[in-house]
Formats: C-alpha cells, sequence, structure tokens
C-alpha cells in the first residue's frame, strides 16, 4: 500500500531529495552500467511517488528532478554525442484503466468530441537498448544509443557487425536526404542461451571462472557498448526499428504508414504491430501479445500505444521526458511456485542484514531461479516463510526475483527467528528505533564491512591519508598485514615485504609510510568521523568535541548513555512508545549537544557496547594521540550567528563549508528558522531558500559567502 503524502513542505522536500539520488543510482545502474539491483515494478513506484509528491507540491519541483530526466549519462569509454532530436522515454500504465485515461487525456488536450475516433497503434515494448541510426544522403552514418536522452554513446561500428537484413547500410531512392531510424537491439532468447553456454565452455577451457549475462537485455547492452567491435560481431544481436528521430521529410501522415515505409525500405519492425481504430481494440493487442509472450523469440515487458495521426502528435508534444502521445502499457510480473529450502542472512558493507531464500530452482519467465531476497525481517514476519515451505514466486519486471505469498505458512512448524548476531564476526546485531533493517554493530572488525570502514578511515573527509586509495587498501587486507584502523600504523613494519614485490619502489613506499606517519596526531573530529559510527558525520563529531574535548571523554559519554538505558524501567500504566519518548529525551538530554539527539547517543552507545569494538578503539589510541579538541575562529560579520547552506555549492563540498563558519565563530544549523541569521544559497536552491524569504531572513549566495570568508582573513 502507498503510503499517504507529507503535510509539510519540509518533510515533502526532504522525499523528494531522497527520490531523486535514488532514482538516479537506478537509473545509472540500468542505463550505464546495465546491471540493475531493484524490479521494473519497483522502480515505477519510486517513479509514480516522484509524481504524485511534486504534484501535491509543485512549488518544490526540483532542477534535477527525475520527471525531467531520460536514461542515464552515457559510459565513460564511448565518444559522446548529442542527438538531432531527444530519444524520450515513455510515460507507463498498469492497468486498462490507466490506458482508457491516456486516450481521455488526449481528447480534452486536443479538445476531442467523445465521439471523435482516436486511432492507436500498439506494438510489443521490446526489453532491449534504445539505438538511433542516422543516415544521410541515404548512407548509414552513425548509430548512437539513448544515452541521457540529450547525448548518446558513438556505437556506430559495432551496429556495422549487425547484419544488413536488420540494419541496412543504405536507404532507396526516393528516401528523405536524412533520416534516423530509431528502435531496439536485441538479443535472442535462444541466442542469449547459446552464448552463455558458450562462454561457460570458453571459461571451463582456460581454467576461469566464467562471467555470464543475467538476462538478454544486459547481454545486448553489454556486447553493442564494446570498445572492440570485433568482441560485438562474435554476439548475435538483432536490431527491431519501431520509430525515428530527425527527418529531412516524415513518409506518410500517420504512425502506420511510416512504420509500413519502414518495412519497405528493409527494416524488420514487431510482426504484431497493428492499427487500433479504438481502446477496447488496444486492449485486445495487448492480450494477445500477452498470452504469446513465452512464446516470443525476444523479451518483452509490455505493449506501447501511439497516437497514429502524425498531425495530433506533433499538437501533443511531450511533457518533461515523454511524449503525450504514446504510453508502455506494462505486463503483471510472471509467478512460478517452488520451495524455499533455507534462508541465509548476507551482510552487507554497511552491516544491513540481509535474509536470501535459497529456493529449489524453477523456471520463471525464462530464466531459473534460484534465490530471492526477503529484504529484512518484517517482511519475513509478513510472509510468515520458514524453511521448507512453499512460495510463489515472480521476477518483478523480469528481472529482481521476489516471493509473494507462502502457500503453506498455515502449516505447524516453528517460526524464523531472526538473528540477533552478526554471522560474519559476532557481534551484536540491531535494528535502531523506528528501523526495520538490523545492522551489525561490530563495524572495522566485521570481515563483511571491513573493506568499507578502512576506506573510509582513510577518506579525504576522515584520516586523509591519499597515498592509502582502494587498491592498496585490498592488497593489505588480502595480504593479512591490516584488519583494523590501529594496523595501518604498523604498516611500516613490513617495508623489506613490499620492496620484494612487483610494481612497488622504494620512493612510492617511504611517500606512503609518510603519509601514514603525518596522521600520528589527528584532528579528533575526523578521527571520530573516520570510525563510521553510524549518525556521526564530520559536523556532529564536531559538535560532539566542542563539548567534550577528548575521545576519552567521548567514550566515557557512550558508556554513560548505556548505563541510563539499562537503568530506566517502564513507570506504572507506561506503554512502550512512551517508554521510547523518555528515554529518547533523556539520552538527549544528558549529550547535552544543541543539534545533537538521540539517534546519535544511541549509536554511540551500540558502538562502545560491543567489546570488539572497544579493543579496536583502544588499539587504535595506542598508535595515535589526537590532541584536545580546540575550535579556533576569527571575528567576523557572522560570529555568534546562525548559518543555513542549501543548494549545490560550486568551489567547495558542503562539509568544507561548514567547517569555514565555524572557523568564522558561527554555528551551522541544517534548517531555516525564526532564529536563522543567514541562509547561503548555491545552485538549485529549494525550499530553505523560499522558507528564507517568507521569514525575511538575509541571504547570500556563494560568491557573497566568499567575500565574508575573505573580510575575516583579511582582518
Amino acid at each position: 500500500m502507498t503510503s499517504a503524502l507529507p503535510t509539510t513542505e519540509a518533510a515533502a522536500a526532504e522525499e523528494l531529495d531522497r527520490l531523486a539520488r535514488e532514482i538516479a543510482h537506478h537509473n545509472r545502474l540500468y542505463h550505464t552500467d546495465d546491471a540493475p539491483e531493484i524490479s521494473d515494478a519497483d522502480y515505477d513506484a519510486l517513479v509514480r511517488r516522484n509524481a504524485a509528491l511534486e504534484a501535491a507540491f509543485p512549488d518544490l519541483v526540483r532542477a534535477d528532478s527525475p520527471s525531467r530526466q531520460v536514461g542515464a549519462a552515457p559510459a565513460s569509454h564511448l565518444t559522446k554525442v548529442a542527438h538531432a532530436r531527444p530519444m524520450m522515454s515513455l510515460d507507463n500504465g498498469f492497468s486498462d484503466e490507466d490506458v482508457r485515461d491516456f486516450v481521455g487525456r488526449v481528447r480534452r488536450f486536443l479538445k476531442l468530441s467523445d465521439d471523435t475516433p482516436v486511432a492507436l497503434t500498439a506494438e510489443p515494448k521490446i526489453d532491449g537498448l534504445s539505438c538511433s541510426l542516422r543516415y544521410e544522403d541515404r548512407r548509414l552514418v552513425r548509430a548512437l544509443t539513448r544515452g541521457d536522452g540529450a547525448v548518446g554513446e558513438d556505437v556506430t561500428a559495432n551496429v556495422l557487425t549487425i547484419p544488413d537484413y536488420d540494419i541496412p547500410r543504405t536507404l532507396p531512392a526516393g528516401a528523405p536526404d536524412v533520416f534516423e531510424v530509431r528502435g531496439e537491439v536485441y538479443m535472442e532468447k535462444a541466442a542469449f542461451a547459446a552464448l552463455n553456454a558458450r562462454l561457460l565452455a570458453e571459461a571451463d577451457a582456460a581454467g576461469k571462472v566464467a562471467r555470464q549475462f543475467a538476462n538478454p537485455r544486459n547481454a545486448a547492452a553489454g556486447s553493442l557498448r564494446q570498445k572492440d567491435a570485433a568482441v560485438t560481431a562474435g554476439r548475435p544481436l538483432r536490431f527491431l526499428a519501431h520509430g525515428w528521430g530527425e527527418v529531412g521529410a516524415v513518409p506518410g501522415d500517420t504512425q502506420a504508414g511510416v512504420v509500413a515505409t519502414l518495412t519497405d525500405w528493409g527494416f524488420p519492425v514487431a510482426a504484431e504491430f497493428q492499427r487500433c481504430d479504438d481502446v477496447a481494440a488496444a486492449l485486445a493487442v495487448y492480450r494477445a501479445i500477452e498470452a504469446k509472450r513465452a512464446d516470443l523469440a525476444f523479451d518483452i515487458d509490455g505493449v506501447v500505444y501511439k497516437v497514429d495521426r502524425l498531425d495530433w502528435q506533433e499538437r501533443l508534444g511531450s511533457i518533461g521526458r515523454a511524449p503525450r502521445w504514446a504510453l508502455a502499457h506494462k505486463f503483471p510480473a510472471e509467478r512460478a511456485q517452488t520451495t524455499l529450502e533455507r534462508i541465509d542472512i548476507q551482510v552487507g558493507r554497511t552491516g544491513k542484514l540481509t535474509p536470501v531464500a535459497r529456493l529449489e530452482p524453477v523456471t520463471v519467465g525464462g530464466v531459473v531461479v534460484s534465490n530471492a531476497t526477503l529484504h529484512n525481517a518484517d517482511e519475513i514476519a509478513r510472509l510468515g516463510v520458514r524453511e521448507g515451505d512453499r512460495v510463489v514466486l515472480q521476477r518483478a519486471g523480469d528481472v529482481i526475483p521476489q516471493i509473494v505469498e507462502n502457500l503453506t505458512r498455515d502449516e505447524a512448524r516453528e517460526p524464523y527467528v531472526f538473528p540477533t548476531h552478526c554471522p560474519e564476526c559476532g557481534s551484536e546485531a540491531v535494528a535502531e528505533e523506528g528501523e526495520v533493517d538490523v545492522r551489525c554493530t561490530g563495524g572495522l572488525i566485521c570481515p563483511a564491512q571491513r573493506l568499507e570502514r578502512l576506506r573510509h578511515f582513510v577518506s579525504r573527509g576522515a584520516l586523509d591519508i591519499d597515498s592509502l586509495g582502494i587498491e592498496r587498501l585490498k592488497l593489505f587486507l588480502d595480504l593479512g598485514w591490516i584488519a583494523e584502523p590501529a594496523d595501518i600504523f604498523r604498516l611500516h613494519a613490513h617495508r623489506d615485504d613490499l620492496l620484494a614485490m612487483k610494481g612497488w619502489k622504494a620512493t612510492s613506499i617511504d611517500a606512503l609510510f609518510a603519509a601514514i606517519e603525518a596522521r600520528r596526531a589527528p584532528d579528533a573530529a575526523r578521527l571520530l568521523f573516520g570510525l563510521g559510527i553510524r549518525h556521526v558525520g564530520i559536523v556532529t563529531a564536531r559538535d560532539l568535541l566542542k563539548r567534550y574535548e577528548t575521545l576519552p571523554a567521548i567514550a566515557n559519554l557512550a558508556r554513560a548513555i548505556g548505563d541510563l538505558r539499562d537503568t530506566m524501567q517502564p513507570a506504572l500504566g507506561e506503554d512502550d512508545a512512551k517508554l521510547h519518548n523518555r528515554v529518547n529525551k533523556a539520552v538527549a538530554e544528558l549529550i547535552g549537544v544543541e543539534n545533537v539527539g538521540a539517534a546519535v547517543g544511541h549509536a554511540l552507545a551500540d558502538f562502545f557496547h560491543e567489546p570488539h569494538n572497544v579493543a579496536v578503539w583502544d588499539d587504535l589510541l595506542r598508535e595515535v594521540a589526537p590532541p584536545p579538541f580546540v575550535v579556533e575562529s576569527r571575528a567576523s560579520q557572522v560570529s555568534g550567528k546562525i548559518v543555513v547552506f542549501t543548494g549545490t555549492l560550486e568551489t567547495m563540498s558542503r562539509d568544507e563549508a561548514k567547517a569555514q563558519a565555524e572557523s568564522l565563530g558561527a554555528r551551522v544549523a541544517g534548517s531555516v528558522s525564526a532564529k536563522t541569521d543567514l541562509v547561503v544559497a548555491g545552485a538549485s536552491a529549494g525550499s530553505k531558500l523560499k522558507k528564507a524569504a517568507d521569514l525575511g531572513v538575509a541571504v547570500v549566495d556563494e560568491e557573497g559567502w566568499a567575500a565574508i570568508v575573505a573580510e575575516a582573513l583579511a582582518l
């Protein structure tokens, strides 16, 4: 069930920010990396949520809104070329009613009467990689992927390896001087299976681990975007045309007419393509295609409808990233039954414990599935699944398998008990208040988290040991030389070992050790931040140390919070919710630092409650000696004032800007209120800037802030 929309602009702006980042992440995985990690259905739900929020709060629509984006940035290894006309995306429908609403919107936009026929074309929505073929003087001169819709990747050399019965090299006499044919590069299901079998056989023969493709779409995308066209030539790619881009002249006045011309020119078009006189006929085509979906040679995930009349298409135009005259009617996910054999727990790099269902292998949508995520403990409880249950599985959007129903939940069997300790390191695993995810508290001693935690520890915002990058960290971990932060400061013991290794020279080794030694007396806030304690960012670390000054004092605070939690008992008649609120209030009061709440206190207490973490902490403090934290500030026009940063800063990071403000004696807040003295607005500033205007708070841009800093430095 979709959750209710937020009631305040602040909450809506926060969710829109999260959605923009999350959707951009999944766009990059799908369009650029060819490695989606969520289903089409889950992605569509994010997009619909974003659209609903923007409709409810139109003043909060962001410059980087997903509703204004198409695809993702092109890959770095291919030449970028701007499209003559943008390659747009399609709006989605999920029900017959959505299709009727689509035609209703067309009627209203064009002011058509209810009895005016609206003819549509209908064709399968093939699951491939969008491609635009540009012909000049009737010769194929360039092929581009969609990319982000405005700029694509030049894959001409690779496209020329696709047989000319799919992609003609020339157009017939009479064709316009400029014509872009648009369609999908794809791989047939049988060819995909044969390719994976070949890759497996070749790997076995070479004694290597096979790298196989997850599905035909990934295989097609990965094959078309190879650096070496010879590799593409060995992959069985096909092309199916469905539209056009820039043209010197349009050879027809209807969608069906132009598609017929493309067929005459030698381009393959879906055999199921039909012109439909009305919605009922279009839905009948949808049903027919859905029924034969499994028997088609290629994967599809729906049916695309387009308004047939081109003059109407021209009038309808587009909105955001999609044309008003087209709609993708998505299929529901395919399902199958199987047995849940066991539940394994995987530990992610942030410590999250994710349950994974190991299944009796079953074919769903042409793919053999043996694993499915169960997300978290709440999802297990909702489904009531246990090892041995008979379950219904679906591949939502034909990508990510998920369990949607437990057929044997009424059978008498012990419920599954979610672990309370990390299976990787044995540390306690806890869920914070208000969260469903259970996380390992082992932090730096947990093998599953170790690399990312160490990477964070040496990162620019923490200890800033730039000579110790990810590849060197991996090497030293694999060699067993480092396992926790203190080990970094003992690496010098392996100098002779490094000298004996290929690729290492005395100068680079000494430079690395010098960079490490330079951090023997690190800034205390950076060191605390570098430990990766949840909710303790660099600003929070500084705020804590402004009051407590030393790291041992922070450890004592954490233990005091733990003791406080242990001693607080429910009062007579007090329910859990009221007790939680009372504990949180007491924790925040004990911390006594403005803008540092109970969540930080609980995270600190959890960290220091774990003996492994205490051992890591003590070992580290034997290697380094951070001086007491002192905030040095200059006199400035913002001394003693509250400053809020919003928008994107172009000349510095947000952390650097906050540090500047603190060095000028200001206090940085996260939200605008009547107590705010100054707002620094970067690019794409949103609701905070509007609220500042409503409250009459002074606002400067990034250049104005730089002038304030420069004036203080000159004093």
